[in-house]
């Protein structure tokens, strides 16, 4: 697979991986896996797989490959005992050298970092934990502890993983962090209305809870809408904000709204029966060039879509939060058009000519009411750029935060 800056590099090969997965497994791991159970398949043509059995803090392992695993991470040998090493990253892995993930996700990411290797390069990013507003979050970071904090805000329906390709950059000089929304990925599912505003007063709270305040904010759909609540509730707590294709209230087709407050998040039980290929193409669907990502991220993104929505809670969550999108006043005191112009935090709101989830029309419209911000729209592009082009992605962030 290319990598992000063109070609795959090259490791030097470690031929045991025996010796390699003993010594890991016989450390144990850290805090982030104590409450996780299931295996873990580790696959290394052709020299074989490996299979690590989880138990709430206990890990055992297997040579061969267990049936039905709860996830299979795929490398060659020598990307597979680098990232064991703790010489790459298991992220950087995913971005650059081929490494690959079927299954869940958020646990392949949660093993990245699991096991003691000694020091590891800061912008290594690892999985962690915390309980703010009851609710128990997932968040990944990366990044001197002490440099100036940056807070990766995922869209509906994704999770801290669709903001995985500015990671790497931005680690390099900042402390980022990536956590789950309350209801989506790792984190635990709350019965809450999943408003904007429910999700901006959490995200204080997080930021409060590890010592994140203030923090620039790159938000991408959902994500960007709740950075820019969080601008216009708590902006001590928000220096800058970078807002990937933010999904703002809706202007227009706003018949249905009686209707829609009549139908409850918990009216959706049972899980719908959408196949892997269904998802897989829905999600291609967000980009301009489908092709410019390469399938295996397709196949792990709806893995991990597939594995969030057969739990209820999170199923209702994710219902609960697409139905206020679509219920935010536009207008009056709460609208969000008629709040937006009291934003005052420096923005740079960024567009796709090609996105149809969230037009760049809207840009228009958001110019009228910040004339102060910066807009740009990226020529063919869809609705994530951090994934379709995130070299322009990272430079007009760079640029933004520099300024």
């Amino acid at each position: 697979m290319a990598g992000r800056g063109g070609a795959v590099r090259t490791l030097a090969a470690i031929p045991n991986l025996d010796a390699l997965f003993t010594t890991r497994v016989s450390e144990g791991v850290k805090a982030a896996l104590a409450d996780e159970r299931g295996a873990v398949v580790f696959n290394a043509p052709p020299v074989g797989a490996w299979t690590l059995r989880l138990n709430r803090g206990r890990v055992s392992l297997v040579r061969g490959r267990t049936h039905h695993p709860r996830a299979t991470i795929s490398a060659d040998p020598a990307t597979l005992a680098a990232v064991l090493d703790g010489r790459l990253s298991g992220v950087e892995a995913y971005l650059d050298h081929g490494l690959t993930v079927r299954g869940d996700l958020a646990l392949a990411l949660q093993m990245d970092g699991a096991f003691d290797v000694g020091d590891r390069p800061p912008d290594h990013p690892t999985v962690k934990t915390a309980s703010v507003l009851g609710v128990r979050a997932s968040y990944l970071e990366a990044g001197p502890p002490d440099a100036a904090p940056v807070l990766l805000l995922h869209g509906l329906g994704a999770t801290n993983a669709s903001m995985l390709p500015l990671v790497p950059d931005l680690a390099r000089d900042h402390r980022v962090i990536a956590p789950d929304f309350p209801g989506f990925g790792a984190s635990g599912a709350p019965r809450w209305h999943y408003r904007p505003s429910d999700l901006a007063t959490w995200l204080q709270a997080f930021q409060q809870h590890i010592g994140s305040q203030p923090a620039t904010i790159i938000g991408n759909s959902l994500g960007g809408r709740v950075a820019i609540e969080a601008g216009l509730r708590a902006p001590e707590s928000v220096d800058r904000l970078v807002l990937l294709c933010p999904s703002p209230a809706f202007r227009r087709f706003r018949q249905f709204v009686p209707l829609v407050r009549m139908l409850p998040p918990a009216a959706v039980l049972a899980p719908l029966p959408w196949p892997h290929r269904a998802v897989t193409s829905a999600i291609r669907t967000l980009f301009a060039d489908s092709r410019r990502l390469p399938d295996t991220w397709y196949d792990s993104g709806a893995d991990e879509y597939l594995r969030v929505m057969r739990d209820y809670r999170h199923r209702r969550a994710f219902f609960a939060a697409l139905r206020e999108i679509y219920l935010e006043p536009a207008y009056g005191e709460e609208g969000f058009w008629d709040r937006l112009p009291t934003l005052r935090t420096p923005s740079l709101f960024v567009w796709g000519d090609s996105d149809w989830l969230v037009p760049a029309a809207f840009e228009e419209h958001v110019m009228q009411a910040l004339p102060q911000a910066e807009s740009v729209v990226l020529a063919d592009c869809g609705h994530v750029p951090q994934f379709e082009h995130p070299e322009a992605t990272v430079e007009l962030i760079r640029t933004f935060l520099a300024a």
